[in-house]
């Protein structure tokens, strides 16, 4: 396996660098850039099946360790994205039951109210009625 990540890669300007440094600039892009996504994917494959393996090399093992930190960040970016997620659903949910439905103007007050604790926005959600949930929101937007 050694071979098979051991040429020098070429980040950005064509020029051979080792994989600390072409690691390095991956993670100096900035996190929105579809390279570093595409790039940070298949990092984070290869660092998986490194570890899958039975017996690692020192290299291995040292390439395991240096692609740790993304791993670390890209875990507790789909864990926030998967509470976002299930936050939105809760809110949608909630507001389908006391409503019947959600139209355009409360699918609007969603995303906002996403971002707010549950604490914070479960009293909102069942105390406003519909015009001052969207009052509130649409003020908040502004």
């Amino acid at each position: 396996m050694a071979g098979f990540y051991s040429p020098p890669f070429r980040i950005r300007t064509g020029v051979p660098v080792n994989q600390k440094q072409a690691i390095k600039e991956l993670e100096a892009l900035p996190t929105d850039n579809p390279l570093r996504e595409k790039a940070v994917d298949l990092l984070l494959n290869l660092r998986t099946t490194l570890q899958l393996k039975e017996a690692p090399d020192e290299e291995e093992n040292d390439l395991i360790m240096t692609l740790s930190p993304i791993y670390l960040e890209k875990l507790e970016e789909v864990r926030l994205e998967g509470r976002l997620e299930g936050q939105r659903n809760f809110i949608e949910g909630l507001l389908r039951l006391r409503f019947g439905s959600i139209d355009g103007e409360l699918t609007a007050i969603v995303d906002k109210a996403s971002t707010l604790a549950p604490d914070e926005i479960l009293p909102l959600l069942t105390q406003l009625s519909r015009e001052e949930l969207i009052n509130r929101f649409s003020q908040a937007r502004e």
